[in-house]
């Protein structure tokens, strides 16, 4: 009986393929809770690829405008910040102005870029426009274009009027949305926006190579939802891009000749065609301006500090009506005018001025081009933040009346209005050794990134004491101010230096050194805030375009442009200038031994070089500062 009872239990078994799925087929959430609507939609666009799009719809909404936000970076991750019935903690989170959005009852629409993510297509960086370029017949432009088009007729809860904002890559699409843009397009605001990846933005400053972009470069290309993460060796990344060596060494080693973009960085190091045709303020340039614009620019934005402000020199001269340009520019690093925007690292603000950015500007902005019977916004065609008196100011035009005055490096590490006298020493001399580089930072060195315990978005706000006592730093600084020196616009370098090499990297930082003491915050006694710093690489002294060997041992002229600026020097300070010729591991070193391409330099091609920079009758190196009156 036993043997029969189990056969028979063996024979039943045998019978059964699988348990019923306790998981359904397809689950349908219950949602009636909640305070808003979730559609994600696969858009089709004119070569019949489809983009994933999210759209969030409050609950409710009647000719609601919409908000439109085109990324890279996974539409449903930046609209699934939190899983809960309120669409304001569903949107807290990267790229999200929420309380804009949700208080001014938009509907919010997020959408992958073709290749990204779940939308179909190809990827290509900062894809250019139909053209030279991009033989094919869509672009950034053409998609925003059948986007709206699409979202106007199937979003019967809109007014038919949107607009497009982001940051960083999110901000370079709403440039890209002014080409030819669709009649319901009514505004942009792009904020921290890719321009020129080449003269100041994400890839190169000046010719230089930010090397520590190279894990975004793997992370966003290597696959289409950034699963083949960049690994790292060391916990300090001085030392893991020192021991790799050059650039294209580091990038080998991970396999980096794979990925499209990184083989026209090796391509083209210089400022060819390739940059120049792409480059989005000269783009603009050639376009007529049909659509109102809020450029808004981060003070010390460590990865896009070149862009806005290179648009609005683009974009200014078509505003005949004076409404339809406007430029913000605040005390942020990358991208934080949307959160808590009181402090930068341990400078203090004395207000948030990141909500004030979005209550009191972002927010009537939007609401003037977007809402049916709005009232105007009656903002300046510029609102720019003055650090130091920590004010905001409002001003016709950027930078607006300024008189240029050149502040002179001096002997004996000294810096003054007053130009070198005869009899002064000629230059002060360092010595430049690659295999020990000025870091851009205190070490360890962390990684690019954001989030947890990460620093790198307050690292030109760091206190530029760690370069200061460095042999191969030369420091030139003021005597104590004893009345307010406002700078207003771009620095300008004059610098005039020589090498015993053949080529040569120059860094230029113009530095706020905080009085020994300060009674209110002890621990910004002697504080050095760099205002404006950059880097230029040597080769391009005569051309951007072309590289050249410098004849080592001689005198050259250098015009370095510094980032914007909007700063006063306050009674009791000091105005600091440190000059060095390596920015590490930020930039990848220079060899100082001319090669054609320093991607692909050996390691016998760096070489130390003796630096001098000249402050002597005739060949005086000066800051040429744009002094703004008060």
């Amino acid at each position: 009986m036993s043997l029969a009872l189990a056969a028979a239990g063996l024979a039943g078994a045998q019978g059964v393929t699988a348990l019923p799925s306790e998981t359904p087929a397809k689950f349908a959430p219950v949602t009636t809770a909640f305070d808003h609507t979730r559609k994600e939609v696969m858009v089709p666009m004119r070569d019949g690829v489809k983009l994933m799009t999210v759209i969030l719809i409050p609950k409710g909404a009647r000719n609601a405008p919409i908000l439109l936000t085109r990324t890279p970076y996974d539409a449903k991750a930046l609209t699934s910040h939190n899983k809960s019935s309120r669409l304001a903690s569903v949107l807290q989170g990267y790229d999200n102005a929420t309380d804009v959005i949700v208080e001014g009852g938009y509907i919010r629409v997020v959408q992958d870029v073709r290749g990204k993510f779940g939308s179909e297509g190809d990827y290509v960086m900062n894809r250019p426009l139909r053209g030279p370029r991009n033989p094919t017949n869509v672009d950034h432009a053409t998609d925003t274009y059948d986007t709206i088009e699409w979202l106007v007729k199937n979003t019967p809860e809109s007014n038919g009027r949107v607009g497009i904002l982001g940051i960083s890559y999110d901000g370079f699409l709403p440039l890209m949305a002014l080409v030819n843009p669709h009649p319901a397009l009514k505004v942009s605001v792009p904020m921290n926006p890719m321009v020129d990846g080449w003269r100041g933005d994400d890839w190169f400053h000046n010719g230089a190579f930010r090397q520590t972009m190279l894990p975004y470069i793997y992370d966003q290309e290597a696959t289409r939802g950034n699963d083949e993460l960049f690994w790292r060796t060391h916990l300090d990344d001085y030392e893991m891009y020192l021991k790799a060596g050059s650039a294209g060494a580091m990038a080998a080693s991970r396999g980096m000749q794979q990925l499209g973009f990184y083989q026209k960085l090796v391509e083209h190091p210089a400022y060819d065609a390739f940059w120049q045709g792409q480059a989005v303020d000269k783009v603009l340039a050639a376009q007529p301006l049909k659509v109102p614009v809020m450029l808004v620019h981060s003070l010390w934005d460590q990865e896009d500090i070149y862009g806005a402000p290179a648009v609005y020199r683009a974009l200014k001269p078509k505003d005949t009506t004076g409404e339809m340009v406007r430029m913000v520019m605040g005390p942020w690093h990358h991208g934080q005018m949307i959160e808590d925007a009181a402090a930068l690292g341990a400078i203090r603000w004395g207000s948030d001025t990141g909500t004030y950015f979005r209550r009191e500007i972002l927010a009537p902005f939007l609401a003037e081009h977007l809402k049916e019977g709005a009232p105007k916004s009656g903002l300046p065609a510029v609102v720019a933040f003055e650090s130091g008196t920590n004010r905001w100011r409002s001003l016709p035009a950027w930078p607006g009346a300024v008189k240029a005055a050149k502040l002179y490096l001096r002997a004996g590490g000294r810096l003054s209005f007053e130009p070198p006298a005869q009899g002064e020493a000629a230059f002060e001399e360092y010595v430049s050794d690659p295999a020990k580089p000025v870091p851009f930072r205190a070490r360890p060195v962390q990684p690019t990134g954001y989030g947890g315990d990460m620093t790198w978005p307050l690292w030109l706000a760091d206190d530029q004491r760690h370069a200061d006592g460095r042999t191969d730093v030369a420091t030139f600084t003021s005597d104590v101010l004893t009345a307010p020196v406002k700078v207003t616009g771009t620095p300008l370098a004059h610098l005039v230096a020589s090498t015993s090499g053949t080529d040569s990297d120059w860094v230029v930082k113009l530095i706020d050194v905080y009085p020994e003491e300060v009674a209110s915050e002890p621990r910004m006694g002697g504080y050095q805030f760099m205002i404006s710093a950059d880097i230029f690489r040597g080769r391009y002294r005569e051309s951007f375009e072309t590289a050249k060997a410098l004849e080592a041992g001689k005198p050259l002229a250098y015009r370095i442009e510094l980032p914007t600026a909007n700063h006063v020097f306050l009674p009791g300070h000091r105005i600091m200038v440190q000059v060095q010729s390596s920015w590490f591991p930020l930039y990848d070193r220079n060899p100082q031994t001319f090669v054609p391409n320093i991607f692909l330099a050996q390691p016998g091609d760096y070489k130390k070089a003796t630096q001098r920079v000249y402050h002597a009758p005739g060949n005086a190196t000066a800051i040429e500062l744009p002094l703004g009156g008060r």
